[in-house]
């Protein structure tokens, strides 16, 4: 019989939150719901979570499928109040804080013990590591022979509950520790850089990646000899009908964007019965998008654009046009793609009465 014990009686004084931060919200669940399903697993018997008394409803209502147990004011006398109700012969230990455990990693960890009685997840250190006193380095340890110890950490029931049984009131950072002391030297397995521990504000915060489509048409027909494309000025037969200055490329990149942020589409923000924009700067607008973007969270990744237009010619001005747009966007040009081409002389396009742009934009979203 396999046993979990899942530590969740700390305060999480490190991450800044008002609260256990155990209860910070991950991707729709708490970090605790998402820990404990990690090890809801067919060949997990049990599943052990220790709480403190301000924390224990809650607990209990968030994990219905866990035995909840209260903590103590260390981690160690936690792990030691949990023991005394495992019933299986292995146990393993983990970090309440620790949500990215996979499913071969717990896995490791029980081979490991079934083979050498212990199994503690580590991964081998990649940076030259110090021992230092008064601020100063004192050893170098050989790099070969450093780990960084992570968890789920498996035991033998009953040697792990021995260890805690001598270590006394004595205080550990983890349960290696204890059982190395009193046991014999714990055996160690290859983890997972996944498997990381959410300790301070900024482990917390989520890179999402967030799509949207923007699509614009204005017809010609405006007594001028030129349009407005990408910020650039074009020569044209025909200018084109818009309340600010028609520039149909940026309409669809500021739609793309704010949709991709999940925000209202220009009309919202511009609308054209406001006569403060009419014949508007559309890359000034822009800025104001990029700025709400921004204020989202989210930067952006690239923007791909496709513009159909029988006339006037566009490719000698679309390096400029990127160019333009990447500035306001902070932006290599790189990351500005922007095809042209004609309808085959079909619909209105072909028949020149009008431009379509259609844009997509990629942002990255972090919070």
């Amino acid at each position: 019989m396999i046993s979990v014990i899942i530590c969740g009686a700390g305060k999480g004084a490190r991450a800044g939150f008002s609260e256990n931060k155990l209860f910070y919200p991950l991707d729709g669940k708490t970090v605790i719901e998402r820990t404990v399903e990690a090890f809801s697993l067919p060949f997990i018997d049990e599943i052990i979570v220790t709480s403190s008394q301000a924390d224990e409803e809650r607990m209990r209502a968030l994990l219905p499928q866990a035995n909840v147990v209260l903590g103590g004011e260390s981690r160690t006398q936690s792990v030691r109040n949990a023991l005394r109700e495992v019933k299986g012969d292995i146990v393993l230990i983990h970090d309440g804080a620790r949500p990215f455990v996979s499913e071969k990693v717990i896995s490791d960890c029980i081979e490991s013990v079934k083979k050498y009685d212990s199994g503690i997840c580590a991964l081998p250190a990649t940076d030259t590591t110090v021992l230092a006193a008064n601020g100063c380095i004192r050893a170098v340890p050989d790099r070969s022979e450093v780990y960084t110890v992570q968890t789920p950490q498996g035991f033998r029931t009953a040697a792990i509950r021995r260890a805690y049984e001598l270590a006394g009131d004595e205080v550990f950072t983890d349960d290696s520790s204890v059982y190395s002391r009193y046991i014999a030297p714990a055996a160690l397995f290859v983890g997972d850089k996944q498997n990381r521990k959410l300790t301070f504000h900024e482990d917390f915060m989520q890179e999402t990646y967030r799509s949207g489509i923007g699509i614009d048409t204005h017809a010609f027909g405006k007594e001028q000899d030129f349009i407005v494309m990408g910020g650039i000025k074009i020569p044209s037969f025909s200018g084109l009908i818009a309340h600010s200055d028609g520039d149909v490329l940026l309409h669809a990149v500021m739609d793309a964007l704010l949709s991709a942020a999940g925000l209202p589409d220009i009309g919202h923000y511009f609308p054209d019965s406001d006569p403060a924009y009419r014949g508007a700067d559309s890359a000034k607008l822009l800025e104001e998008v990029v700025a709400r973007i921004r204020a989202e969270d989210c930067t952006i990744v690239n923007l791909s654009i496709a513009v159909q237009a029988q006339a006037p010619k566009l490719a000698p001005y679309i390096g400029r046009m990127m160019e333009k747009i990447g500035g306001i966007c902070a932006l290599p040009p790189s990351r500005v793609g922007i095809t042209a081409g004609t309808n085959e002389g079909l619909g209105y396009i072909g028949e020149k009465k009008g431009i379509t742009v259609t844009a997509i934009a990629l942002l990255k979203q972090t919070r």
